[in-house]
């Protein structure tokens, strides 16, 4: 399969597309180095430029990997979820995800996950969602709660790994990126109702009773993501009590 000149105006995507179409078809596997930029762009008819931003757009998706230095160059990766967690993270930071459209979406997304880790899920990943609750139970109990809260969305992650489908896999690890944004600027959760909770849930999958499992989750989530919500409504109805001063403020 040949390098194909360029014609089109928007040269660089056509770039990206070929390429594209080289991994898709396997003429370039992962560990792949592609031409140097000066070859790949006399192969391609373009400038330099124009090759090192189609290169650029593949790094940031995902496709490639760009390594400085005398053994450096642009490496096809080995494709996996990275690309469709930043996506969801992009999308709720730059507004296209509401908070209430991203409470629905794991609220749903859960339901499926715990069904399908019921059926699949070891005694080991059992055993390590229980050393998870228990680092979490320490974390909280040396005061540590930011680290208590990043360990508890860790917990999903986990069970996400347990069903076997990397699709699973990278939407859940793009939610609770999100979530982990709301503890950094939000603050932590309130209250340790998640330790009974976790309790309760891990013996209904021991149990491999599916429902049991899907309502526990599912309630506990529907309470920290109302705490949210809230903090979200308030923070919201500080920023317009505060518009009309900053107003005042720049007029005098």
């Amino acid at each position: 399969m040949e390098y194909e000149p360029i014609r089109t105006p928007r040269a660089f995507e056509e770039v990206s597309a070929q390429l594209r179409r080289r991994v898709i078809h396997g003429h370039l596997k992962p560990g792949d180095r592609l031409p140097a930029e000066r070859d790949l762009a006399a192969k391609l008819g373009v400038s330099r430029n124009t090759v090192r931003e189609a290169l650029r757009g593949l790094e940031m998706a995902g496709v490639l990997r760009l390594q400085k230095g005398a053994h450096g160059g642009a490496f096809v990766v080995a494709p996996n979820g990275d690309s469709v967690a930043v996506a969801i993270q992009d999308m709720y930071q730059l507004g296209s995800i509401s908070p209430a459209q991203l409470t629905e979406a794991r609220l749903h997304i859960t339901d499926s996950v715990v069904r399908l880790a019921c059926e699949r899920i070891t005694p080991e990943e059992i055993d390590e969602l229980e050393r998870n609750v228990l680092a979490s139970y320490e974390a909280s109990a040396g005061g540590d709660y930011p680290e208590r809260s990043r360990i508890n969305l860790e917990f999903h992650n986990i069970l996400a790994r347990a069903t076997r489908n990397p699709v699973f896999v990278a939407v859940m690890s793009g939610l609770i990126s999100v979530m982990q944004h709301f503890v950094d600027t939000l603050g932590p959760p309130r209250g340790d109702a998640v330790y009974a909770s976790r309790r309760r849930f891990i013996a209904h999958l021991r149990a491999q009773d599916p429902d049991a499992a899907i309502a526990e989750l599912k309630a506990f989530l529907r309470g920290v993501h109302s705490q949210y919500l809230s903090r979200l409504d308030q923070d919201a109805a500080r920023v317009a009590r505060a518009a009309p001063r900053r107003a005042k403020a720049a007029r005098t």
